[in-house]
């Protein structure tokens, strides 16, 4: 699916780039300060403002989950001022809220914007999500596939032995059994404690980061931003909607999903040109945090077009007033 000719993402993209770096601007004065629920509320209404300034008709179809009891950009609210082009919206005002509130890496301000119709309004239930880089054959692993496989078969496609494989996983008791599998094939583990959005996007440059593949259940909404990013960096993802009752099958029929038990690739879950942009809060393998120096704030966004493949590093130092 191509882009309607309105969708000018290269114009639109420094204006959502401004989004993210509003975000990380109000939530840097709540790092290490114990308070998640403070943190996330002042990205989400630096966000909500700085999108209610661009010239679009957007629908947030990704937003604030109500797991985490926070102040929403909610799904189906309407931003921008009302011209311009139709817009689907996917974002995280403050991913990593608990990585903010100790201080710890990686928290970042997270959004994608696409043409209206083209994100996936992912339920907000949990995503069993598998990730690689750029450069390997189409499905050479998959979610079918056993951790151990999923290892080897990576493995052998870049001639390494499994023991030179780094696989990134979301620490939690839940994935205790696919840890111990992982390191059974003699791979190595990269946990991370929250920022599932950061843990895809390191794939896609394995020479830097060092992670080959990213593997686990994590909130499916996020699925979607990290989908939008590799679409943009390059990269395989896959993600399957898991179900815990009745109810949240419920949020997925709402939702518009009938077939509940579809494997997703990256390009079922962003079908057309998509944007991206993150913005560091606490220092990270991705992008920097937030800098307070005398008299100004600094900060590092990372903006990505997936028309051009084109990734933009940008520093912005902001006068604090």
């Amino acid at each position: 699916m191509t882009a309607p000719k309105d969708f000018n993402d290269r114009m639109l993209s420094l204006g959502l780039a401004r989004v993210s770096e509003a975000a990380a601007h109000a939530s840097a004065r709540l790092i290490g300060r114990g308070d998640e629920k403070a943190a996330d509320q002042a990205a989400v209404n630096a966000m909500r403002d700085q999108l209610n300034m661009l010239d679009i008709k957007g629908v947030v179809v990704i937003g604030e989950g109500e797991r985490d009891e926070a102040p929403m950009l909610f799904i189906g609210e309407e931003v921008g001022t009302g011209e311009g082009p139709e817009v689907d919206i996917a974002l995280d005002p403050l991913e990593g809220t608990t990585l903010t509130a100790k201080d710890m890496p990686n928290a970042l301000t997270v959004i994608a914007m696409a043409p209206r119709g083209t994100l996936l309004h992912a339920p907000d239930v949990y995503m069993d999500k598998l990730a690689i880089g750029p450069g390997y054959p189409t499905d050479v692993v998959s979610l079918d596939m056993t951790p151990a496989e999923r290892v080897r078969a990576l493995a052998k496609a870049r001639g390494v032995e499994a023991g030179d494989i780094t696989v990134c996983i979301l620490e939690r008791p839940r994935h205790e059994d696919m840890i111990a599998e992982v390191r059974d094939t003699g791979a190595a583990i990269r946990l991370i404690t929250d920022g599932d959005v950061a843990g895809v996007i390191h794939t896609a440059e394995a020479e830097l980061t060092g992670i080959d593949m990213y593997m686990g259940s994590g909130g499916a909404p996020e699925g979607v931003l990290a989908a939008s990013a590799l679409k943009c960096m390059g990269g395989q993802m896959w993600g399957r909607l898991m179900f815990r009752n009745d109810d949240e099958k419920g949020r997925a029929r709402k939702a518009g999903i009938t077939d509940l038990d579809r494997i997703y690739a990256r390009d079922d879950l962003v079908t057309a040109d998509v944007i991206f942009a993150a913005t560091g809060v606490t220092n990270g393998s991705i992008v920097a945090g937030v800098k307070r120096e005398p008299g100004h704030l600094t900060t590092e966004t990372i903006l990505m077009r997936s028309k051009t493949g084109s990734v933009r590093r940008m520093i912005y130092r902001n006068p604090i007033k």
